[in-house]
């Protein structure tokens, strides 16, 4: 095989195999949700979670009505620009409107303790089927 048959032989084989990694590692997909957050009453501390987990409002947890117990979100406060990761492990909220309930310690470093409910943007991966 000649010097530059071989170089495009292996040009094309690198080509090949990044196609295939890209293809392969990109399943899932990013899913944003806007809406508004609230955060839990102290007197739930203590409490089983619908996940069956005992909630601590210092722990950074929270509920959505959908996902996945054990499901990691972005939580970002739009007004502004905190964020904070987040585990799902209880279901709620159950206020029109409201997209996410999150615990004590999610909501400082989102900033909205004085507010009590912030407008966010949640981003996570899409649950595989």
């Amino acid at each position: 095989m000649t010097p530059s048959l071989r170089s495009v032989k292996n040009k094309y084989l690198l080509l090949a195999g990044i196609s295939l990694m890209i293809s392969t590692t990109a399943c899932s997909r990013k899913v944003t949700q806007s809406g508004k957050a609230s955060f839990y009453a102290d007197s739930f501390d203590g409490k089983r979670t619908a996940s069956g987990e005992t909630f601590r409002q210092y722990r950074l947890t929270a509920a959505h009505k959908t996902l996945p117990f054990g499901t990691k979100v972005k939580v970002m406060n739009t007004a502004n620009g905190r964020t904070v990761k987040v585990r799902i492990n209880d279901r709620g909220p159950f206020a029109p409107g409201r997209v996410i309930d999150l615990s004590r310690k999610a909501a400082a470093k989102l900033g909205m303790l004085k507010t009590g409910v912030a407008t966010v943007e949640i981003k996570y991966k899409q649950p595989k089927k």
